[in-house]
């Protein structure tokens, strides 16, 4: 992601600036830097050379010389410490452990019922992240922070979910400061989605997308929002909740939420465990109805499988599950003009039919001139999205530069 010009900044944002282009540009000489953000040669080297003695930059490759001595290259030491990227959907847990760029050096699934609660959910979090950084394969860095992504309403600021409707005995649980107590380091906690979006953002599909949504298709639904290069949480942190947008449909399904016609009561992961059932049943599915009948519970990855297979009625349900979704994304990209929407989740796994669907629906629902430079898709991180979107969640926060005087109290890996 290219880092914005300095030109004109105060001596902290210069500080930010410089730091944002080594994150994520990559390594360049003090005059290239001093170049790029436009500032005094001798402004740019003191806020280097900051950075350097705190431990968040070294000076330690060659560059290429145009004449007289050769220049040294200033790099980001990624190296430098650890941060633990944690998510909890409704039906499994994901940890690992990441550098200061993001990236997962070792991590670990794991199902698990998210209604046994928060005190039990976090005491085998803290036990699989202990079995994680015992592991060899982990970083020996040590750990500064831990950012955590809940499949939740989140206010941001406290990091206690709100009116979580699939997880009984979350409301209003101090889960950030349960964390860090913990682990012992400074914890952040943001809806799941959000998190996600931004860690394509940092390091997925769209790193060079300043507007785009990111759409979470899986037991339940969200987004997130980017907006002009920053996460958009709005003004309670419940911003891109897409998941009782009313969608038409012949007969609306009962909601979790005492609506009935919801996007999730039609389009998530456990709409299409219960239509499955549905097609096995009513015999409307072959492929679904033989594997009921060898007692398998059947699940939405079934349905993938059999569409895959050939067959009709499973096919017809994911293009019908895809309209459902873009029909409710054609009002968002309406209303939003990205030039990006990422489909992640278990239930994007569905492929081509699933996508096909939804981007015939936004482009049929949405404004010509906001679908004129859109694209529309699959999620690039994959499976580690919820990951690395969670460690990135705790990185933006501690790679500040108003924290120079904290990180060069850390004991941070030379």
């Amino acid at each position: 992601m290219a880092a914005r010009s300095g030109t004109g900044a105060g001596p902290e944002d210069l500080s930010q600036t410089l730091l944002n282009m080594l994150r994520f540009n990559g390594p360049a000489t003090k005059p290239v830097l001093t170049e790029r953000v436009g500032a005094g040669r001798t402004l740019v080297t003191q806020k280097i050379n900051e950075m350097i003695d705190a431990g968040l930059l070294a000076e330690d490759r060659v560059g290429r010389s145009t004449g007289g001595r050769i220049p040294r290259e200033v790099r980001f030491r990624s190296e430098a410490a650890a941060v633990v990227g944690i998510e909890v959907g409704s039906s499994g847990i994901d940890a690992g452990i990441t550098d200061l760029a993001g990236r997962p050096a070792i991590a670990h699934h794991e199902a698990w019922d998210i209604a046994q609660g928060p005190e039990a959910t976090l005491d085998r979090i803290k036990q699989i992240v202990d079995r994680l950084r015992a592991d060899p394969q982990a970083p020996t860095a040590p750990l500064v922070a831990v950012g955590a992504g809940l499949a939740a309403p989140v206010e941001f600021s406290t990091g206690r979910p709100v009116s979580p409707p699939y997880m009984p005995g979350w409301d209003d649980y101090p889960v950030r400061d349960r964390l860090a107590d913990r682990f012992g380091v400074e914890t952040w906690v943001d809806n799941d989605v959000s998190a996600m979006a931004l860690g394509e953002l940092r390091a997925g599909l769209a790193q060079d997308a300043s507007d785009f949504l990111f759409v979470k298709l899986g037991w339940g639904i969200g987004a997130g929002l980017v907006s002009r290069g920053g996460l958009h949480r709005g003004a309670d942190g419940c911003a891109g909740d897409i998941a009782h947008i009313p969608v038409p449909a012949a007969s609306p399904a009962p909601c979790r939420c005492g609506r009935r016609g919801c996007l999730v009561a039609h389009a998530s992961g456990a709409a299409l465990t219960r239509e499955a059932q549905r097609l096995a049943d009513t015999g409307e599915s072959p492929h679904l109805k033989s594997l009921a009948a060898q007692g398998k519970t059947l699940q939405a990855a079934d349905i993938t499988a059999a569409a895959r297979a050939g067959d009709p009625a499973a096919t017809e349900l994911l293009v019908q599950t895809g309209r459902f979704i873009g029909t409710a994304l054609g009002t968002y990209v309406s209303f939003f003009n990205p030039s990006l929407v990422v489909i992640g989740g278990g239930v994007s796994k569905a492929g081509d039919i699933l996508l096909a669907a939804i981007r015939q629906a936004v482009y049929e629902f949405s404004l010509p001139l906001a679908t004129r430079h859109l694209r529309i898709v699959p999620a690039g991180l994959g499976d580690a999205a919820g990951i690395v979107g969670a460690a990135f969640t705790a990185l933006d926060a501690v790679l500040r530069t108003d924290r120079i005087v904290w990180w060069a109290e850390q004991p941070l890996k030379n």
